[in-house]
């Protein structure tokens, strides 16, 4: 089965954001081991920035506002390559202030979901809404319209 890391700063206050997690987490365990590492905020990006690089495993995927922007499509293409090679993925979302870029090196591939900022919490919704997308798409299913 497919290891997949999400690594980010801080917690989910919100319940509804917890809801939103953990029901796209749920469905994402047919296709895969998700694992969402919450690390403990920092003073600075830098002081972040060396709790996540420990926790990089794998292909690793830094969410950024200047990574590249890839379809729905695209990203199952990368997430089965991936998988094809036997390989962990991590994916990497930052605390408010973003990543630093010693962690945006570090990453094989720098993503970007849109040109509009998000609040963190929110982008693990989204995130996690996505790799099961992209799962749903490898597998063929009606899902992604």
């Amino acid at each position: 089965m497919q290891k997949i890391n999400i690594v980010c700063i801080g917690k989910i206050k919100e319940e509804f954001y917890r809801a939103a997690l953990f029901e796209y987490l749920k469905r994402l365990s047919r296709f895969a081991k998700v694992e969402v590492k919450e690390l403990q905020e920092g003073k600075n990006l830098e002081e972040e920035s060396a709790s996540v690089l420990r926790n990089l495993k794998g292909f690793t995927i830094a969410l950024c506002i200047e990574g590249k922007k890839l379809s729905s499509e695209g990203l199952a293409a990368e997430i089965k390559r991936v998988c094809d090679r036997g390989e962990e993925l991590t994916f990497v979302i930052g605390s408010s202030c973003g990543l630093a870029q010693s962690v945006k090196d570090a990453a094989n591939l720098k993503l970007s979901f849109s040109d509009m900022t998000f609040p963190h919490q929110l982008m693990r919704v989204v995130l996690a809404e996505q790799i099961y997308r992209a799962f749903m798409i490898n597998s063929g299913s009606e899902y992604h319209k």
